[in-house]
């Protein structure tokens, strides 16, 4: 609206709709009408209308949404009041359950303890018993689980009674064992032990239908890495395996995790009154009503990418009938499904740090002042899985004081699915291609999606109707005569996009497009959401980010290695020399048209890190038929990956052409100060072959010498004084499989070395040569590796490109087998 008049009428036409709806005690309609009429007024008076009545109008409107909200928040913060017993009997009810499942399985000692549990419980609650209802209710519980045990336990003694003590001997040895008494196997089941050993990958590839392209036993390094990158915020996640499914959730008390309660936000300390249970906040509470995006809402956690995340999630689910969010929740059903535990324990499967974790909570939940929850929930009054798992995972992450995070991340950990991030402001954004992608994809659930906007004035974000550095969950995209819009989501559940095709734009929506797209902007006028459509072009402008996150489905082959990278590994930047950095060999066995993605991830053990990260982790891919590279330039990198300061990098690469492929890939950082730990796992169409390039050279010579004076002999270009160079001399008395000569200088020296071969055992050899050449002279560093060196004796030429040209340097030699070096003149 270009002027003040518009604005007043346009806010006269919204307050007449909010005084309706507020007549008619549709008070979610009226605070948001009363909103959006000052939001009008405030317009106006931006554009030059000044005016006391306006002013104070606008504190009107604002105040009188204020009132109903608070009364909204009032009507549903009755403190639930249970009648003595009640809690006692669901939980006795869920022990009864689990001791059924227990029984079925033929796990009778497990099934006599939960009965005799549940007895227990029953018997101890009828002290309490508010009415006689309720104490008939324990009694026959008690009644049941009591005659089933007993059934059992009869059995067991009849059993061994029927046998001699020979014959009993052998049964105690060949009796079927309980899952939940198998104690794992060392390794990744039990990462904290002294001694690890060999250990098969946790099957989480076969999960999502993917082969596993090479070993299945991790390694020594592995299991050490895993095991220190267990230890997070200074709280052990082990490893989820197969036997965490017989995860015990049934207690005769209310259990309470051991970690103690969450760090609370500055704005939960503010309005915080209590730590509450799901029986406390409702009269039936459940672990899920409906599986739905538009019933999650953010509040005063500064985690809008994680319920963004989880909101479309959600969507998948409901559109695909494919459980994602919630086959990580557990206790479940026989059928699957999440249930809601009275006993008050859950476990949470997360993907972080190289592996999917188990986290364990209790479901204590904080409460304000008015009984509202400080933390993200449905809006299903009597559901609760949003709020778990969001307490899951920044259990996971410190605490709800959460520093924020972006969706690939968030994203990653809730589902495995692959991270992919596209920045809309670089150069190199492919706007069409990222749009044909996007579209093509999601309609087939490939692809997760949300955006981020970035910095924004508050003049900006008030006139778009947006929040500065905020995730918004991708809900649909669609292409309408020619028009390329998007749904999205503000986790906040209101405060939508006031641009092209919100919700008061007139223009754009013409009865055809809103039959369409089935949108009623009047419809949506009336209650805000936070849910909104918005032209692809706004969208490019107004935001910073698109985050990607993909199906592993899509690929049929999989790898991941862990490794650590030590912090004295290399020089601190990647500018000439990156031999020592960690490198990988990939094996494509390509039948044409093949998809090949690798995903660097940085593992993170502290909030502070996560808060501040300053490690710029990359990847790089070389042609060169998965050798060592030692410049970072030469050859050029067939992919330069970008350096960020995310934990996830992701690499793609297309392989159209049939035949293997080798690749040598590079693990970089930007600056490397610190030690890192990290996994890199390789997807593919097809079968592939990936390994660590191993140092062959076990043995190393380290000369400290200086050109100085006659010794500055130069080049070969120079040969009146390039005899004047210094010469060292090796002697093997045995073929060396690999030989590596450094020389390092100041970087402003070009350099360069010879090696010529004075004595050999055996000239006819494969290896032999006469003189070889560190190639072409270079600034403060060059390498020459060489294989199968024939034994006998070599000298070492080093030299600066112009003669007279005076610097320090340092010669090292690496060699597969012992040499001896010495220095000739």
């Amino acid at each position: 609206m270009s002027s003040p008049e518009e604005c007043v009428n346009c806010a006269a036409e919204v307050a007449r709709q909010a005084t309706h709806f507020d007549t008619i005690g549709s008070h979610q309609a009226a605070i948001y009408m009363y909103r959006q009429a000052a939001e009008y007024l405030n317009r106006a008076t931006t554009l030059g209308l000044c005016n006391p009545a306006i002013l104070d109008r606008i504190a009107q409107y604002k105040n009188r949404a204020t009132a109903l909200e608070h009364n909204e928040t009032q009507a549903h913060s009755v403190q639930i009041t249970k009648e003595g017993g009640q809690s006692e009997l669901s939980r006795a009810n869920f022990l009864l359950l689990e001791a059924l499942d227990e029984d079925e399985a033929g796990n009778a000692e497990e099934a006599i303890e939960l009965y005799s549990n549940a007895v227990q419980l029953c018997l101890e609650a009828c002290n309490n018993a508010s009415n006689a209802r309720i104490t008939d209710k324990l009694r026959k519980l008690a009644e049941q689980a009591l005659t089933r045990a007993e059934v059992l336990k009869s059995q067991e003694t009849g059993e061994e009674a029927s046998m001699s003590s020979d014959k009993a001997a052998n049964k105690t040895q060949h009796r079927k064992v309980s899952p939940t008494r198998i104690i794992p196997p060392l390794g990744i089941g039990n990462l904290v032990n002294s001694k690890p050993q060999a250990q098969a990958r946790p099957n989480v590839v076969n999960k999502v239908g993917l082969q596993l392209s090479g070993k299945s036993e991790y390694t020594k390094e592995e299991l050490d890495v895993l095991k220190r990158t267990s230890n997070i915020n200074g709280r052990n996640y082990v490893p989820f395996l197969a036997i965490d499914l017989k995860e015990k959730f049934a207690f005769s008390l209310p259990f309470s995790d051991k970690d103690g309660l969450l760090p609370l936000a500055p704005k939960q300390k503010k309005n915080f009154a209590r730590w509450a249970r799901p029986e406390d906040i409702s009269s039936d509470p459940k672990m899920i009503e409906v599986v739905d995006c538009f019933s999650i809402k953010q509040t005063c956690v500064s985690d809008c990418s994680f319920v963004a995340s989880v909101a479309i999630s959600a969507l998948y689910e409901k559109r695909f009938k494919k459980r994602l969010i919630t086959d990580i929740i557990f206790p479940k059903n026989r059928s699957g499904d999440p249930v809601y535990n009275p006993c008050g324990k859950y476990m949470i499967k997360l993907h972080i740090n190289g592996i999917p974790r188990k986290v364990i909570i209790d479901d204590r939940l904080p409460v304000g002042h008015h009984g509202e929850l400080l933390c993200s929930y449905s809006t299903n009054k009597n559901e609760f899985w949003i709020s778990l798992v969001e307490k899951s995972y920044l259990k996971v992450m410190g605490g709800y004081d959460f520093p924020g995070s972006n969706s690939n991340i968030d994203l990653y950990a809730l589902t495995g699915w692959i991270p992919e991030r596209v920045s809309i402001k670089d150069k190199d954004f492919n706007k069409e291609g990222t749009f044909r992608k996007i579209i093509d994809r999601f309609h087939h659930g490939d692809v997760l999606v949300t955006m981020a906007t970035g910095e924004m004035s508050d003049g900006e974000a008030d006139r778009a109707g947006l929040v500065p550095t905020h995730a918004y969950a991708m809900l649909d995209i669609k292409e309408v005569k020619g028009k390329r819009l998007l749904m999205l989501k503000n986790p906040w559940s209101h405060l939508r996009w006031k641009g092209n095709y919100s919700e008061m734009d007139q223009e754009h929506w013409t009865p055809e497009m809103c039959r369409l797209l089935n949108y009623d902007p009047k419809s949506a006028q009336t209650f805000d959401n936070g849910v909104f459509w918005i032209d692809y072009d706004s969208l490019c402008h107004f935001y910073d980010v698109i985050y990607m996150n993909w199906n592993p489905r899509l690929f049929s082959h999989t790898y991941c290695i862990h490794e650590t990278w030590n912090a004295g590994s290399g020089p601190v930047r990647d500018l000439y020399n990156i031999g020592e950095n960690p490198q990988y060999s990939l094996d494509v066995q390509c039948p044409g048209g093949t998809a090949v993605w690798i995903l660097l991830t940085r593992h993170i053990t502290e909030i502070e890190d996560f808060r501040n990260n300053k490690e710029y982790i990359t990847l790089l891919v070389y042609k060169t038929g998965g050798k060592k590279v030692f410049y970072p330039f030469d050859p050029a990198p067939f992919i330069d990956g970008v350096r960020i300061n995310s934990p996830h990098y992701l690499c793609k690469m297309v392989l159209k052409e049939a035949g293997t492929h080798k690749f040598t890939l590079v693990v970089s950082q930007y600056e490397k100060h610190l030690s890192i730990h990290y996994s890199l796992r390789v997807y593919s169409t097809c079968p592939f072959l990936l390994h660590k390039i191993k140092n062959l050279c076990k043995h190393k010579h380290e000369i400290t010498g200086k050109w100085s004076g006659e010794t500055a002999g130069g080049c070969p270009n120079h040969p009146a004084t390039y005899k004047n160079n210094p010469v060292y001399q090796f002697r093997t008395e045995s073929d060396l499989h690999c030989l590596r000569t450094e020389l390092k200088a100041p970087k402003d020296i070009q350099i360069g070395f010879e090696v010529v071969c004075v004595e050999a055992k055996n000239t006819e050899a494969s290896g032999y040569f006469s003189k070889k050449q560190s190639g072409a002279y270079r600034s403060g560093f060059v390498v020459l590796e060489m294989f199968d060196v024939v034994s006998g004796v070599y000298n070492i030429i080093p030299s600066t490109f112009y003669p007279n040209t005076e610097a320090p340097y340092f010669l090292n030699v690496f060699s597969s087998s012992p040499v001896k070096l010495s220095r000739l003149k």
